[in-house]
């Protein structure tokens, strides 16, 4: 089975691994990454990326020629893509830049003027009801009605491209699994002593960026009524809620258990998460972004849980967009917002050291048998292979 896959995801090695083992799972397997040539995270001049191949055996990296460097809808290539899709010949082709994806159409147009009769795949993580003005509109249901599967990063966005009237297969996963030879149990005895964390303390810790929409104030309340217990809290990440947050922690006057560290290569977050007794994600739904768009947010995944879960460290996360789906029974959940129940979440976590370690078993288990790259692979395979088989 050949597979063509294009997103400017892939210009980042560490986040290739899921297609690197696919392509290794069987020998007849080949996989094909298009990536743009020149692009500008965040659209800064000085970031621009210039991307180049690799191969390993049967998984490649190709930079292709593009005409957008920083907006993933509008990303398109050049004509060079055309000789690789007509040297590779494709049986599928996955895009994943979303249902209204310049990209997914050019690949579609391709695939059919070509005729390679290769089946058309797009993957998104869009989780909230939307509506569409022309010519986008048109944009998208031309995709959709080219589209032979789905795969979608949560439960709500399967609901909504049903919504939509996609009527077609769907296979809910996360576009990136966890890389279980990094992410796993690991003391880190000196890095402890390095920040100030003693054996008494219970460290509750954050990973992600310090923003409004990420509960971090909600979940500074919660730890201030367990002021009595001996807790410290490890923030790791960066974002404008800093100030903010450290001025509501002088306030509840538990500043001087925050431990504030920034900057870390994702390569060692490990470290970080295993100083944890639990790592909780407190994301809270919004009606709108503070930008100029009036979608709302709300979490399409949580990344960072399967990254802590697969550490052996037990989770707490609110009920907002995927992640009650995410932690299943290997965790803890709590309605979005509310501070005594994150609290008692807490509380039950730093009462009962057994708890403790059953949830943390849970959630290992969990995120070796579904979210680790090799899991997420074989099952993407498997929806391969389906739709292959499909008339």
């Amino acid at each position: 089975m050949k597979i063509l896959v294009a997103s400017h995801s892939y210009i980042v090695d560490l986040n290739c691994e899921k297609l690197r083992v696919l392509a290794n799972l069987e020998p007849e397997i080949e996989v094909t990454i298009v990536v743009p040539k020149r692009w500008k995270p965040g659209g800064v001049m000085k970031d621009v990326v210039e991307t180049h191949s690799r191969q390993e055996g049967s998984f490649r990296v190709v930079p292709v020629s593009n005409f957008s460097q920083n907006n993933q809808g509008m990303l398109t290539f050049g004509t060079d893509l055309i000789a690789l899709m007509r040297e590779f010949r494709p049986d599928i082709i996955q895009v994943e830049q979303g249902a209204k994806s310049l990209a997914y159409a050019q690949m579609i147009t391709l695939n059919r003027l070509l005729r390679l009769n290769a089946k058309n795949l797009f993957f998104t993580w869009w989780n909230l009801p939307y509506s569409l003005k022309f010519p986008v509109s048109l944009l998208e249901a031309y995709n959709l009605r080219h589209t032979d599967g789905i795969v979608v990063g949560n439960v709500d966005g399967e609901k909504i491209l049903r919504d939509r009237s996609y009527t077609g297969p769907m296979q809910i996963m996360p576009q990136l699994g966890v890389d279980d030879s990094l992410f796993r149990p690991q003391p880190q005895p000196e890095l402890a002593a390095q920040l100030g964390i003693s054996a008494q303390d219970f460290v509750v810790g954050f990973v992600g960026r310090f923003v409004e929409e990420k509960g971090l104030l909600t979940l500074a309340k919660s730890l201030a009524k367990l002021s009595n217990r001996p807790w410290k809290w490890l923030l790791l990440g960066r974002g404008p809620l800093k100030e903010t947050l450290l001025k509501q922690a002088t306030e509840l006057g538990v500043a001087d258990r925050l431990i504030w560290v920034e900057s870390v290569p994702h390569a060692d977050v490990y470290r970080y998460i295993n100083l944890m007794n639990t790592l909780v994600l407190p994301s809270e739904t919004t009606d709108q972004f503070k930008t100029l768009t009036s979608a709302g947010w709300k979490e399409q995944f949580g990344h960072v849980l399967i990254e802590a879960m697969a550490c052996q460290v037990p989770v707490i996360g609110s009920d907002s967009g995927e992640i009650p789906n995410v932690i299943g029974q290997a965790g803890l959940v709590f309605p979005e917002g509310n501070v005594d129940e994150l609290s008692d979440r807490l509380s039950q976590l730093m009462d009962q050291p057994d708890r403790v370690q059953e949830l943390g078993q849970r959630g290992y288990q969990r995120s070796i048998a579904h979210y680790t790259n090799h899991a997420l692979a074989k099952k993407l395979l498997s929806f391969y292979r389906e739709l292959k088989n499909n008339k």
